[in-house]
């Protein structure tokens, strides 16, 4: 009860001696402030009203005189402590310090958190078990003094507990400041989730994260082990679910395949499941709606198929990629609700890194592939010339030995086989080093079979369509060789014999002969041979293709320049077989 100037808080006896607080700036100035009390009195006097609230706190009082200096004062804090039974439903703490950061006050949710009877009279921090300051303010208490400006930090106590503060001065009529009213939130939980959400994003970040050297080191296959090893850790430590399966959506077939399960019946494992919202599950609902799915009580969900034995509650979200389902992430418990909505958001974000993660081991084989499938082109590349080269030159020094030195001639058919020997192993050597994806869709598919095994001269001065042969047709299993004109090409196909070509492609107009003259020199072996003609636009001054055409060039056996890859691919598919060795009847595309 307050009291002002000769009003008391109890009638005072004679048979009693009263227990007074004074509130006033000396304790010389209180015999000339109190009137005579019979049977005297114990007097407690004190400095200022917020000492007096701390006093009031722990010890008993039979009135309190204030002096009329303290009334405003005295008046405003009577009046917080009127409002306790507020402060004390409040869910935040509430305290009162002093410049020493004594508590004066609290509403009591402090001594809930600290599980102690009483915090007033002691050191605010001490209670706290010397919290760390995380900040923004370092030093808030005595910047709220210093400033005249509230201000807030949060601290972390010895248990991992986090409190967030706001601290402002307790503002006088006049004198410095020298009391703060703190408030104290409870953001544990708020701050462990940032904190679990944060580690869930760097574990994402780290679930496919490989270095060069380690990518070098490493076959695709060793890479998802890795991946599914890594979705396994964070799943258990982060989440702490001990039971995990992943299926991965085949889009053509909408089948649900497995890749990673733990702790899974083998049943469940092995069951055939596909993207559909009925008779497929909980994995199956979800793959097909793109939703999560929180099954509180297996006992009472229709749509629960078994996957650990005497499981109680699941939770199953999508895994996600560019707004498509790609897969499903299943976890489940022995214990019903054993999951929250918080988990839920949880693996949702977790299966949202799983997806990336996945997609980004997609994009790392593809470019292994593709930077594999380059080298090997390069290998071919450096390889075909320079072989075609010896093949020329070899051939032309067994011209001038023919019918002369027949030991000699041996000896360069050997070399010619040889050469050819080497540069098709050293060609399958760079397909075997090659990983499936690095070889090009179109050759996986074989759109053209029967090119597979072709022998193919190609016939041009141009050393831009001898090197394109090259890299076009061994693409898709042709084995290919070069000559600059009709001379080494005839010398070629002479020297060959037998091993001499399937199909020769050739330019209307060589250095030293035109495509007829070579025609005719070509039906003088044995061996029938194909002849595909290229021409580029312009008037046929020679009458070229009319020439060959009358010595039997087959209708669609000429390829008009610039032509596509497709149109030459074709055009050769359709003559491979030895039987339309007469021509076939295909007309290469306009």
């Amino acid at each position: 009860m307050i009291a002002g100037v000769q009003r008391w808080s109890a009638p005072l006896t004679e048979h009693a001696k009263q227990k007074l607080l004074v509130v006033c700036d000396s304790a010389e100035d209180v015999s000339g402030l109190l009137p005579p009390m019979p049977g005297g009195a114990e007097l407690v006097v004190v400095q200022s009203p917020v000492r007096g609230l701390a006093m009031i706190a722990r010890e008993h009082f039979d009135g309190v005189f204030i002096s009329a200096k303290h009334l405003k004062q005295a008046i405003n804090l009577g009046r917080l402590v009127q409002n306790e039974r507020v402060l004390e439903g409040m869910p935040d703490g509430v305290v009162l310090l002093d410049q020493d950061n004594q508590i004066i006050y609290s509403n009591g949710r402090l001594c809930e958190w600290c599980k102690q009877d009483q915090v007033v009279g002691q050191n605010f921090f001490s209670v706290l078990d010397s919290p760390e300051i995380l900040g923004p303010d370092f030093c808030p208490f005595r910047t709220a003094l210093a400033t005249g400006q509230s201000t807030g930090s949060t601290l972390r106590t010895a248990n991992n507990h986090y409190f967030r503060i706001h601290a402002a001065p307790l503002l006088m009529d006049s004198g410095p400041l020298t009391h703060l009213v703190v408030t104290l939130r409870d953001v544990t939980d708020e701050v462990h989730q940032q904190q679990k959400l944060a580690a869930i994003h760097q574990a994402g970040a780290e679930l496919a994260d490989l270095t060069p050297e380690e990518l070098l080191q490493m076959s695709a296959r060793d890479r998802v082990e890795l991946l599914k090893s890594n979705i396994i850790h964070f799943t258990k430590d982060l989440l702490n679910f001990e039971v995990i399966e992943i299926r991965l959506l085949d889009p053509k077939t909408r089948r649900l395949m497995p890749l990673l399960n733990v702790g899974m019946t083998p049943e469940a494992a092995q069951r055939e499941l596909h993207a559909l919202p009925q008779k497929n599950g909980v994995t199956g609902f979800v793959a097909a709606t793109g939703k999560s799915y929180l099954c509180e009580d297996t006992t009472e969900d229709p749509l629960y198929l078994e996957g650990i034995r005497g499981a109680k509650s699941s939770l199953t979200v999508p895994l996600i990629l560019h707004n498509q389902v790609i897969g499903t992430f299943n976890v489940e418990s022995h214990e019903p609700h054993a999951f929250s909505e918080s988990d839920l958001q949880f693996l949702e974000i977790f299966g949202r890194n799983v997806a990336v993660a996945l997609n980004t081991l997609e994009l790392l084989a593809a470019e292994q592939g593709r930077v594999t499938a380059e080298a090997v082109e390069v290998i071919h590349s450096a390889v075909a010339l320079p072989v075609d080269e010896i093949l020329n030159e070899a051939v032309n020094v067994m011209e001038r030995y023919i019918g002369h030195d027949p030991d000699v001639v041996d000896r360069l058919k050997r070399i010619l086989r040889n050469a050819r020997d080497i540069k098709q192993l050293i060609q399958q050597v760079g397909r075997r080093m090659a990983p499936v994806e690095a070889h090009p869709q179109a050759v996986r598919e074989n759109p053209y079979p029967k090119l597979v095994g072709l022998h193919i001269l190609v016939v041009d001065d141009d050393e831009t369509v001898r090197i394109d042969s090259h890299n076009l047709l061994e693409r898709y299993g042709c084995v290919v060789e070069t000559a600059h004109d009709g001379a080494e090409a005839v010398s070629m196909m002479r020297g060959l014999g037998e091993e001499a070509y399937d199909i020769v492609i050739t330019a209307f107009y060589l250095p030293d002969m035109t495509a007829y003259d070579l025609l005719l020199k070509l039906q003088e072996f044995a061996k029938p041979t194909r002849l595909i003609l290229m021409s580029g636009y312009g008037y046929d001054a020679g009458h070229v293709l009319v020439k060959c055409r009358r010595a039997g060039l087959p209708p669609g056996a000429i390829l008009v320049k610039p032509f596509r890859p497709a149109q030459l691919l074709s055009v050769v598919q359709a003559f491979a077989d030895p039987s339309s060795a007469s021509g076939g009847t295909a007309e290469p595309e306009a």
